[in-house]
This record gives C-alpha cells, structure tokens and sequence, in this order.
C-alpha cells in the first residue's frame, strides 16, 4: 500500500508535517529505495503497452470523424442559432 510519504508538494512539503524524523528518506533522497521505484516503472511500462496494443474503440474513430468533418464544413447549427 502506498502512504504518501514520497509526495511532496509545491513547496517542497511532503503531506506529513515538517521534521518528522521517522520518514527514511533524506531532503532530496526518493521515498522508494530504486529496486522498487524500478519495479514499478516496469509494471507502468507493461500495463502501458499492452493498452497501445489495443485497438481504438469504434465509437473514437467515428467522434474523430465527425469532428474532421465539421472542422472542414461550416459549422454546426446550434439550439440558441435555430432560436434566432
């Protein structure tokens, strides 16, 4: 389970409050030693190509091309044009 303790956020400030001395990791140090961060860097990767591997569903291709085709035509009517 992840507990955060790796996050830090804009300033610098992790979500735990300043000088807690039992987080392992130094200013500066990652939270995950590298055999971990490596880990799942390599889990990401695989889960990743396996999701390019799939092919894009039929409803994106034809939004795609609906939207090829107004951008092309002149644009659509819209309910408050038809109302004028």
């Amino acid at each position: 389970m992840i507990d955060g303790k790796g996050m830090r956020g804009p300033g610098g400030q992790g979500p735990q409050a300043s000088g807690d001395e039992d987080d392992p990791a130094g200013p500066g140090q990652p939270a995950l030693d590298r055999d971990v961060q490596g880990r799942i860097g390599s889990h990401l990767r695989a889960m990743y190509d396996e999701l390019m591997q799939q092919p894009i569903p039929d409803r994106f291709v034809d939004l795609l091309a609906e939207l090829e085709r107004s951008a092309a035509g002149p644009p659509l009517a819209t309910d408050s044009a038809a109302d004028e």
